[in-house]
Formats: structure tokens, sequence, C-alpha cells
């Protein structure tokens, strides 16, 4: 089971749709839509949580590769996309994680700030 597969099972648990999931070499995007009662942390806080066991269940092996057996960092960064927010180009960076495009565009990005 990948991660993607387990993000699909915690929609049909909680009350969040995860519409998009881009991953890179090193960290996971999430586009998730969820009720307002539900704040971004708890939000966070329950996909860290579940995922991290579901793997370490599936692939006991991968909690020794890790530097502390930690799945995911301590921290996070979390934006809200609101009615006037601009959700399809959030969704079209999230899938493009972990693309060549995606990579040689934020490197020629960064060599700008040189």
């Amino acid at each position: 089971m990948s991660l993607k597969e387990i993000c699909l099972e915690i929609s049909k648990r909680y009350e969040m749709t995860f519409i998009e999931i881009g991953t890179d070499l090193d960290h996971v995007h999430f586009l998730i839509q969820s009720v307002p009662m539900m704040s971004p942390t708890r939000i966070i806080q329950t996909v860290k949580s579940i995922t991290a066991k579901e793997i370490f269940n599936l692939h006991p092996e991968v909690k020794k590769k890790l530097w502390g057996g930690e799945f995911w960092t301590k921290g996070y960064y979390v934006n809200t996309v609101g009615r006037h927010g601009d959700e399809g180009t959030i969704q079209a960076y999230v899938k493009a994680q972990g693309t060549e495009k995606e990579y040689k565009k934020i490197h020629q990005q960064q060599l700008s700030l040189f």
C-alpha cells in the first residue's frame, strides 16, 4: 500500500478529501478539502499520525532507515484556499511535484536569485 492509498483510506474515515497529492524526493504536498470545523492543525496531525503508523506497519524496515526513526518532521507549512483563492493553480503545483519540469522551473528560479 502506498502513501496515496493510505490517504484515500483516511478520507473514507474522516471528513476530508485529498484533492491532490504531490511527492518529491524528500517532501510531500497535499491539497486537502475538509469541513470548516476541522482546523488545519488537526488535519495535519491526523494525516501525519495515521500515515506514519500505516507505513511503519506495512514496511517496518523504513523506520530503521530514517534519522531518529521519525517518518515526518515536526514542522509543516499550511495555507488555506478560500473561494477567492486560485485552487486550480495550487492543484497544478501539487500535482507537478517530483517531475523534471517542476525541478527545472524551481532550479532556474533559484539561479536567478544569485
